[in-house]
């Protein structure tokens, strides 16, 4: 990661925020899903330290966003918990737990460790803000492919004993989370089913 340097991003980094989000998440991926320009405009007036691009050799490589809430377990789909990903509603300057709602990395960067540098970034603001956790709720791409024989549940708990992998919760246990409930119609993802599994790591 020694060519990783992770910032927060500001107003002015839009367009390259936007070539992420657009080579990470290719057509058929609805373009109206692209962050906008106010989407990010209100990251960085709600939550600056939440908003992080991360560049390789200087190059715009892969970016993240969070916001802080205040935990209480109860289920959530991304709309409720992001705000329509504005965060403007939904973060909580004083609750005790950050949590991510995006992260992206360019086809091109992936391997580089560059999701790996910005969850070490998310990991150092849990500590400096003084929060109990960094949670998301992860996708389970893979579900897919073995809906028919498996509940969610035993998946998940095959990914966490490596019996499987997944593309993204493997990454996510590979980071120090581990799952702490699975949220149905988190979002629409026909992959995972629309099931998302919510993770956590604490500081301590």
């Amino acid at each position: 990661m020694k060519n990783v340097m992770v910032r927060p991003y500001t107003a002015a980094d839009y367009p390259a925020l936007l070539t992420i989000q657009q080579e990470a998440f290719p057509p058929p991926f609805p373009e109206e899903l692209w962050w906008q320009k106010d989407h990010i405009q209100s990251h960085v007036d709600t939550f600056p330290e939440g908003g992080l691009l991360a560049e390789v050799d200087g190059v715009p490589a892969g970016s993240a966003t969070s916001l802080i809430i205040t935990f209480d377990g109860k289920p959530h789909t991304w709309d409720e918990v992001s705000d329509s990903g504005y965060i403007r509603k939904s973060h909580d300057p004083n609750g005790d737990s950050q949590y991510g709602i995006d992260l992206c990395v360019r086809p091109t960067m992936r391997g580089k460790g560059v999701a790996q540098a910005l969850y070490e970034a998310r990991k150092q603001t849990v500590r400096e803000l003084g929060l109990k956790r960094f949670i998301a709720a992860c996708r389970i791409p893979d579900f897919h492919q073995c809906a028919h024989a498996l509940s969610v549940e035993e998946y998940v708990q095959a990914v966490v004993s490596g019996e499987r992998t997944d593309l993204v919760l493997t990454f996510m246990l590979k980071q120090g989370l581990r799952p702490i409930s699975i949220l149905p119609n988190y979002v629409e993802d026909a992959e995972s089913h629309h099931y998302a599994v919510l993770v956590e790591w604490n500081p301590s």
